[in-house]
């Protein structure tokens, strides 16, 4: 009975984002455990059998940096940006195109669902510009998204699941590391998602990072806007794509922790939730 508790509890949630787009940003722990990749996967997979348009992005920043410490590479972030010199970027794209993005294809495609693997470049999916850190500093060729081509998503949506590798280039043909948080956030801005997710390595929003306890369930756009200044590390470019999001009129926009097993329907099709939630204006 506790199982079709469950299933009644989630009815409501099903119909209500039957034919929606879901943006999902993976990242992670979630990435990096062999139990959580495979049930990531089958949650994903089950998101397209119920109805949803699920469209994954991701990065692999453990992977780059595993990578880059082999080949004796300087590893250095700055406001949770990857400061990206040739070699990075060279590094990055072959790790997240040719590794990471192939991965995470074979293993939907092995749990039922169809997927197509692509990255900024193809399509000229993303066209970008080359950005500053948060004060203005020099941080190489990390990019901006300054254009999501949808047409090429949804054409791959409408049959398979797209998944995103976070790298582009700009009018030049230079290539760019981009931000995955920045990516997702972009991809789900244009193309009117429903929603946008985003997987980590924390419950979600800590009031205080070094406190599990200190999660922010829920919050206002004006209440993220207005501690983003004051913001370092990772969360920092997080709680910017959601507002990026939002600003273009994403409903909704959740941090949860990808190291709880399920995490991705569990805030989705139960009334508890998990994580954070921010939302738009009504």
């Amino acid at each position: 009975m506790r199982d079709v508790g469950t299933l009644l509890e989630a009815l409501p949630y099903i119909r209500e984002f039957h034919g929606q787009t879901v943006v999902i940003k993976y990242g992670g722990a979630a990435m990096e455990d062999s139990e959580l990749r495979e049930e990531f996967a089958r949650d994903v997979v089950l998101l397209k059998y119920v109805g949803l348009n699920p469209i994954v992005v991701h990065g692999g920043g453990p992977d780059i940096t595993s990578y880059m410490e082999r080949l004796g590479l300087p590893v250095k972030f700055v406001g949770g940006l990857r400061v990206s010199d040739t070699d990075t970027v060279e590094v990055a794209k072959m790790v997240l195109v040719g590794k990471v993005n192939k991965e995470i294809v074979l293993r939907l495609n092995r749990h039922g669902q169809s997927a197509v693997g692509l990255c900024g470049d193809d399509g000229s999916l993303f066209r970008v510009s080359r950005r500053s850190g948060p004060d203005g500093q020099d941080i190489g060729f990390v990019g901006a998204i300054e254009r999501v081509n949808i047409d090429v998503i949804a054409h791959v949506a409408s049959d398979y699941i797209p998944v995103i590798a976070s790298v582009g280039s700009d009018r030049d043909g230079h290539s760019y590391n981009i931000n995955a948080d920045e990516a997702a956030g972009a991809v789900a801005g244009a193309m009117g998602a429903y929603k946008v997710i985003f997987l980590t390595d924390v419950p979600g929003w800590l009031r205080d990072p070094a406190d599990p306890q200190s999660l922010i369930g829920q919050a206002t756009v004006e209440e993220v806007e207005s501690s983003l200044g004051s913001l370092e590390g990772g969360m920092r470019p997080k709680l910017q794509a959601c507002m990026d999001a939002i600003h273009q009129g994403v409903s909704a926009a959740h941090i949860l922790d990808g190291r709880a097993p399920h995490s991705l329907l569990l805030e989705l099709f139960t009334d508890a939730g998990i994580g954070t939630k921010i939302e738009g204006a009504p």
